[in-house]
């Protein structure tokens, strides 16, 4: 066999792999009703299931999985409490929380993603496992499992290669503007620990995530980031170092009133079908700002985000996005990169490292 046959090989196995998952659920039932569902299709294999927290970490000193499916109510340290040590065991595999708090509980839900969990789906009751909730889970598996191989002949570092980052506009910093999905809470806590604490610039952010999860977002976001941080209203004044997020029904867009930037709320969908909407976001930015404004994609799933970037660097303003390596979902950064328009693709803390450069806070 060539080398190159070799390679072909090599590379056709490790995209048939299936998908390694373990099931971390103390109900006998839920654990039986989701192996039934993910059983079904053929791209995934259940290598574990566990009771507890700590039946999984236990499991994990011992095997390797490409995605943890965690329940955070459970008896003893619950999943909550544990999730930082089953990421650190889990070596480098997703967790998706599955779970009741995923839709009744804001602030755990909420933590769980802040602390690395990649993404949540609100569990029903076991009497109430649908088609629909099946499809979902099936789809958001298949996305976070998309990652898992990172070997040195995978595509990454072929992608990578082919891509020529855009110089970085020279011009003052008017406005931050960030867009993130699956996986962005986590990278936008990353980001914010890593920027300086005062760049001078407004800073607006939209995150996929439900109406009712915002407040709590904002409170811990600005807990995060250290700045102010308010859900946008019609109207609101956007202030230097101020962070301002795009509501669950709506997308931030920007209008000048009495001299001064402000928010207006946009809530029709956008071409993506996102609500909000990174796209509506990134084109009025640069259409406001032009070269002194800054977008960054971070990870998410989807395409949200291409076609406000092209408007934004159209435009004469920069995009940045989060890499490969660094995402759970590598989506709407890769639709941006392959469009030919970041000017530096690095993880969460290269990009506040890279803002930094910009405005000169760097030493």
């Amino acid at each position: 066999m060539s080398p190159a046959h070799a390679v072909d090989l090599q590379r056709t196995q490790r995209v048939e792999r299936p998908i390694r998952l373990m099931i971390v659920d103390d109900s006998l039932v839920a654990r039986a009703v989701l192996s039934r569902m993910i059983e079904s299709d053929g791209g995934f294999e259940i290598v574990a299931v566990a009771g507890s927290a700590e039946d999984a970490l236990e499991a994990l000193a011992k095997i390797r999985v490409d995605i943890v499916m965690l329940d955070l109510e459970m008896p003893g340290a619950g999943g909550l409490k544990s999730l930082p040590a089953i990421l650190k065991a889990a070596g480098g595999a997703q967790v998706l929380i599955v779970s009741t708090l995923a839709e009744e509980g804001a602030e755990a839900t909420l933590a769980a993603l802040a602390m690395g969990a990649a993404d949540t789906l609100p569990k029903p009751g076991t009497s109430r496992f649908n088609g629909t909730f099946s499809d979902v889970l099936l789809s958001k598996l298949r996305a976070l499992g998309r990652r898992r191989d990172a070997g040195p002949a995978s595509g990454r570092s072929i992608r990578r290669a082919q891509v020529a980052p855009r110089p970085m506009v020279d011009a003052s910093l008017r406005l931050l503007a960030l867009g993130a999905s699956t996986g962005g809470i986590h990278a936008l806590g990353t980001f914010f620990q890593a920027l300086p604490r005062r760049i001078g610039a407004p800073i607006i952010v939209t995150q996929h995530l439900p109406e009712p999860f915002m407040a709590v977002f904002a409170r811990q976001l600005g807990l995060a980031a250290q700045r102010e941080t308010l859900v946008a209203e019609d109207g609101l004044r956007l202030l230097p170092d101020r962070i301002v997020l795009a509501p669950g029904d709506a997308s931030v867009t920007l209008a000048v009133s009495a001299g001064h930037l402000v928010v207006r709320l946009d809530r029709d969908r956008s071409a993506s079908g996102c609500l909000p909407s990174v796209d509506p976001m990134m084109a009025s930015a640069g259409a406001m700002l032009g070269r002194e404004a800054l977008g960054v994609i971070f990870s998410g799933m989807g395409r949200d985000g291409l076609e406000g970037a092209r408007a934004l660097v159209a435009a004469g303003g920069s995009v940045m996005v989060q890499d490969e390596d660094s995402c759970a979902v590598w989506g709407m950064p890769r639709a941006v990169t392959e469009a030919g328009l970041p000017c530096a693709i690095l993880p969460p803390t290269g990009l506040a490292e890279r803002i930094a450069d910009r405005i000169g806070a760097r030493p």
